[in-house]
């Protein structure tokens, strides 16, 4: 695969190569653009970021929107998500992007697109937040954010089909801000630009009724049972071992399609699961079903960051 690795790597040097001398044109939208993307395969967790980013912007006086590729989702053309989206058709990050960040998401295989659209119907949006993309050189931007999952890192350091990587471990030199999701003080790269992001939440919601939540104390002497649908399923189990829960896992694919039968466990009291995974088991949950809420924790440097990034952007519109 070693050949096919160096082949791809070319590919990908002279496409950007390309965007950046004006040979291919980029689009730019009219309201700044932060892609949240990574450089390796798999999930890293971009999505509790991107919520991250937006309620960060929304504190600060903005009105984000988000644009996203819909993975899975079954449509090719641009599509708005809202809470009663269905996941088989917009994809499960965008639909609970849609359900938590209270922001417009809109969804298409072509971002720029997808931002056009999303600024027509929503006007008031003033800075567009795109999940994923950071390869989607079509889609101009003002800010770049990769994120690296601390625990994992880069696999065997190989481009695709070889190993992981869509684009040199080189590229995080080039970026506005590279966050490490996890891993502890090991999971550093002392990078001038890097911030640390860590996952936080000890509260479980039912899917039946989104009102009764839990703890793990709640399910103290329970037979219980772990799914994860992610592109790091370790990392959920390792966060619910550290609430002190004793369960059997399941590790799925991610962007896995589950269906009843795939998850009918017996003895199960309860079934724990992500928010990215329970978006797509409502239409079919019983009472046994709760997701763990989760949100990303940042350092204040990364947010200041990226409001002195939005304010030169705006110092250099109105110069």
């Amino acid at each position: 695969m070693l050949p096919l690795s160096i082949l791809f790597g070319l590919v990908v040097a002279l496409r950007r190569g390309l965007y950046r001398v004006g040979l291919l044109r980029a689009i730019r939208l009219p309201v700044p653009v932060i892609v949240v993307g990574n450089i390796s395969v798999g999930g890293t967790g971009k999505t509790p970021l991107v919520l991250w980013l937006t309620d960060f912007l929304r504190q600060h006086g903005y009105h984000p929107g988000v644009v996203s590729r819909g993975y899975g989702g079954g449509t090719g053309g641009m599509v708005g998500v809202d809470v009663g989206s269905e996941p088989a058709v917009v994809g499960d990050e965008p639909l609970l992007l849609a359900k938590k960040s209270g922001c417009p998401v809109w969804i298409g295989r072509d971002r720029v697109a997808a931002g056009i659209a999303l600024l027509r119907a929503h006007p008031e949006c003033d800075v567009l937040v795109s999940d994923d993309g950071l390869q989607h050189y079509r889609l101009e931007r003002d800010m770049e954010i990769v994120v690296v999952d601390g625990e994992r890192k880069f696999g065997n350091g190989l481009l695709l089909p070889a190993g992981p990587l869509r684009e040199g471990v080189s590229r995080l030199g080039s970026v506005d801000a590279v966050v490490v999701n996890g891993g502890g003080p090991k999971a550093a790269m002392h990078l001038r630009n890097e911030f640390e992001m860590n996952l936080q939440g000890g509260v479980f919601y039912n899917l039946l009724n989104q009102e009764l939540n839990a703890s793990a104390a709640d399910f103290s002497g329970k037979e219980l049972h772990a799914v994860a649908g992610i592109g790091n399923p370790q990392r959920f189990f390792t966060h619910l071992r550290g609430l002190g829960l004793v369960f059997e896992e399941h590790a799925f694919p991610d962007h896995c399609v589950f269906r009843s039968q795939d998850l009918d466990y017996e003895n199960a009291d309860a079934l724990l699961m992500t928010e990215k995974d329970a978006v797509k088991c409502v239409g079919f949950a019983d009472e046994r079903y709760w997701a763990l809420a989760v949100e990303a924790s940042l350092p204040p440097a990364f947010g200041q960051t990226v409001l002195q990034k939005l304010k030169d952007i705006d110092g250099r519109q109105t110069a």
